[in-house]
């Protein structure tokens, strides 16, 4: 009896490991999980999702498309964030699809916006609920009437780290991509080349940086100098408050530093970005939310 129970017992043994060798493999593909598999299956996952599935825009007349199709007029439809303009190949359509774009991506930037008027736009677009918050927004803050009438840079700082709190209070996990200020001065030599762009601006674009255009004095270009470096500010005070939170990207000055040249530029003002212009903005966006990591 003991030995054709212990025979009994082996036989079992045998058919148990042979099935739960079966198992095995039908578990792992054909073949035993290599060791570490079950550790690097539980990793979380990345804090940053490079394919967000929604999209909401806040920001500046840029992200309004202004002047880039017709004189003094928003054209959202060219804007670099949620535009539908082939031409442009917004960030939105970029990561959505068209048919993504238009049903998942929201614009609730605001021609003349500065950044105190950014909590309530951030407010609006939480709203909807976006995996992803595209942010342009400073350039009024250095255009001003005057150079001592700019947004100062404390201000400045306290208005997007409330538009950031804004955001989390309601969705805690969404993503923020920041663009940099452009570079006003290069802007500005850029279109002064061109006499229905001067005429335009005296219509009140941005005149710290571009009201008497052709005013090559020292005053003028200590006004200008003066503005310049307020957007150097800025973009710091952008990339400080961007870094202390895990979920937000800032674009490492990509904006400031693109040479937009006349093609980049409306045939309207010359100094908006153009539908050219728009569709370089884009391309920026697309490269920094889509990198594996940051840009350094």
């Amino acid at each position: 009896m003991r030995k054709r129970s212990s025979r009994g017992r082996a036989a079992l043994a045998v058919v148990a490991a042979a099935v739960l060798g079966v198992a095995g493999c039908d578990a792992g593909g054909g073949s035993p999980a290599p060791e570490g598999t079950t550790a690097r299956a539980a990793r979380p996952a990345p804090v940053w999702d490079r394919s967000p599935d929604s999209i909401a825009a806040v920001g500046d007349s840029i992200t309004r498309g202004f002047d880039a199709c017709t004189v003094l007029s928003d054209c959202p439809e060219v804007s670099w964030a949620t535009g539908s303009d082939a031409r442009v190949d917004s960030l939105a359509v970029r990561l959505l699809g068209v048919t993504g774009a238009a049903e998942r991506s929201w614009n609730y930037a605001e021609t003349g916006a500065r950044m105190a008027d950014l909590p309530e736009q951030m407010a609006q677009a939480a709203a909807r609920g976006p995996q992803l918050v595209t942010v342009m927004v400073g350039a009024n803050d250095a255009c001003r009437a005057s150079a001592s009438a700019m947004t100062p840079v404390a201000g400045f700082r306290a208005d997007f780290e409330e538009a950031l709190r804004t955001l989390r209070s309601a969705r805690p996990k969404a993503q923020v991509y920041v663009a940099s200020v452009p570079n006003l001065k290069r802007l500005w030599s850029q279109g002064r080349a061109n006499p229905l762009g001067k005429q335009v601006w005296k219509l009140g674009i941005c005149p710290s940086m571009l009201s008497d255009a052709d005013d090559l004095t020292s005053a003028a270009t200590l006004r200008r100098d003066q503005v310049q470096r307020r957007v150097v500010e800025y973009n710091k005070v952008l990339k400080e408050v961007c870094a202390k939170d895990r979920r937000c990207r800032f674009d490492n000055d990509a904006v400031y530093d693109y040479r937009f040249g006349t093609d980049q530029l409306s045939h309207w003002d010359w100094f908006h970005p153009s539908r050219d212009g728009q569709a370089r903005l884009a391309s920026i966006a697309y490269r920094t939310i889509t990198a594996p990591h940051p840009v350094a």
